[in-house]
């Protein structure tokens, strides 16, 4: 999600905000546009032609947002995860039970792997084509899958005394999950998924006892 920018101009001597300013419009159309290209085609795939004539924006207009393609996919990546924070605050805002996050966390899983077009995972697909850690692509992967796990292992810290295992335990299940959700019938991927988790709840009912 772009946020607005507010400006800021000093009336003798004290910093004063104004009203906001609206991103601009030509650097969302190319934002977004490049979004659905890079996850539907792949990143590498997708040339900086190809988003110009689909923006229908000139070439001056790209490099005046964005410096490079590097610059544009890393934004790319970092929208994606905002979308997921987002999703993921709503989706756990008002835990039930104590694995009610967890099981939430679980049904949004699902509900991607569900949605149509789904193409797999846009971390991973883009960590695929960006192996170099030190590339700030990969970097901003690796800033998202970070907070994912962290968000599971909080989750799992009200169930479990073994909060670290079963956090990557249900990340390794998402992450097989997205592959097979783009090759195998969704449906199917999804219950097994599911049932995954189950199984892990189930393994623990009386840790925190």
């Amino acid at each position: 999600m772009i946020k607005a920018e507010r400006s800021i101009h000093y009336d003798h001597g004290m910093a004063v905000t104004t009203v906001p300013q609206r991103p601009s419009e030509a650097r969302e159309r190319l934002l977004r546009t490049a979004s659905g290209l890079f996850y539907s085609k792949g990143v590498h795939a997708v040339g900086v032609d190809e988003i110009l004539s689909r923006a229908q924006v000139t070439r001056a207009t790209f490099y005046r947002h964005f410096p490079s393609k590097d610059d544009l996919i890393v934004q790319y990546i970092r929208t994606a995860d905002q979308g997921i924070r987002d999703a993921v605050a709503a989706a756990t805002d008002k835990p039930a039970s104590a694995d009610s996050c967890i099981r939430a966390l679980a049904d949004f899983v699902a509900s991607q792997i569900k949605t149509p077009g789904f193409r797999g995972c846009a971390f991973l697909n883009a960590a695929a084509e960006y192996p170099d850690v030190e590339n700030p692509i990969h970097q901003a992967i690796l800033a998202h899958r970070s907070w994912f796990y962290e968000t599971v292992l909080n989750a799992f810290g009200r169930v479990t005394d073994r909060a670290p295992l079963a956090a990557a335990h249900f990340v390794m299940l998402r992450d097989g999950a997205f592959v097979e959700g783009c090759l195998a019938d969704p449906d199917t991927v999804t219950k097994t998924f599911l049932h995954g988790v189950d199984g892990m709840l189930a393994s623990f009912p009386d840790d925190t006892g």
